[in-house]
């Protein structure tokens, strides 16, 4: 019994160090920031719901390593640039994707309309152009391929993500150290139910407002517009939607579609007639739920 109790806590102890979070920024050096009085939100209801991100964080989950296989995907929750869908969007994502040899990152990012934030629309990417160049800086420790690193996202996560993936031309803020050095632009992209248009025939309006402003200039539309800044040079992409979501309509990943076709990107799309917004995993909608194994298999035939 004594024996099967240490195996037991050795056990644990081995997932646990599976886990880790590191700060986004070292100690006052987080670019886009200032002083407020305001403190991060967390309500653990159905979801844990995160607002008012003040210190943002990498929560880094590795697979054995044994079973990984190099990959790595920087995972960007939704919540409509309002708030973060943490574990539903994010810490359980991070586990599927670890139970296929992926390493993963779970990007705690600034929200624009927190009071910390000088310029509201640049923190989120500033946020996530840093998670990347951690996870690649760390790679050797990681075990992960340099070349074979991701981003995900969800909804305005998903946004965020389709950011990442087509403003990768030049980092929203100033070298502070090494893990500047590494490459901002993602491998692949993979973006589930995304916001991807600012514009108003069928943006979501909620990310629209949050991200920009109710009235922002025509060419700020136009650079977080998505699709419009599609070419050649974009990440392959994977694309998963609802017909019937009428939160972040299906639009979005069409019209991503077509200018990812257009400029000769390869892309999978999927677009399901039911599921509505928000379904994650989907482990309770039997004809959703295989989406993640068309994401598996994706994921494999990419290199």
């Amino acid at each position: 019994m004594k024996t099967f109790s240490i195996l037991v806590l050795f056990f644990s102890f081995s997932l646990a160090a599976q886990v880790s979070t590191l700060p986004l920024w070292p100690e006052d050096e987080m670019p886009n920031k200032q002083k407020s009085d305001e403190k991060e939100d967390i309500n653990q209801d159905d979801i844990t719901w995160i607002t008012k991100v003040k210190k943002p964080t990498l929560e880094v989950y590795l697979p054995p390593k044994a079973s990984a296989n190099g990959q790595a995907v920087l995972v960007c929750p939704g919540g409509g640039y309002a708030g973060l869908a943490y574990d539903w969007e994010g810490t359980e994502i991070a586990k599927y994707l670890n139970s296929k040899g992926i390493a993963a990152g779970v990007l705690k990012y600034r929200l624009p309309g927190s009071a910390s934030v000088k310029e509201s629309f640049k923190a989120p990417l500033q946020d996530a152009q840093r998670g990347i160049r951690i996870l690649r800086a760390n790679a050797l420790d990681w075990n992960i391929d340099k070349n074979k690193v991701g981003v995900m996202g969800f909804s305005a996560g998903g946004h965020l993500a389709s950011t990442l993936g087509t403003h990768y031309q030049e980092a929203f803020y100033s070298a502070i150290d090494s893990t500047d050095s590494e490459e901002i632009r993602p491998d692949f992209m993979v973006l589930v139910y995304p916001v991807i248009s600012m514009d108003s025939k069928i943006t979501h309006q909620g990310s629209h407002d949050n991200l920009l402003g109710k009235k922002p200039t025509a060419a700020l539309e136009k650079q977080f517009s998505n699709e419009l800044q599609v070419t050649e040079n974009t990440p392959p992409v994977f694309l998963i939607h609802a017909g019937d979501d009428d939160v972040v309509p299906v639009e979005n990943s069409l019209r991503m579609y077509t200018s990812l076709r257009e400029h000769e990107v390869p892309t999978e799309m999927h677009i399901y007639p039911k599921g509505g917004h928000g379904f994650s995993l989907a482990n309770e909608i039997y004809y959703l739920q295989s989406w993640s194994d068309r994401l598996t298999d994706w994921l494999r035939n990419l290199n």
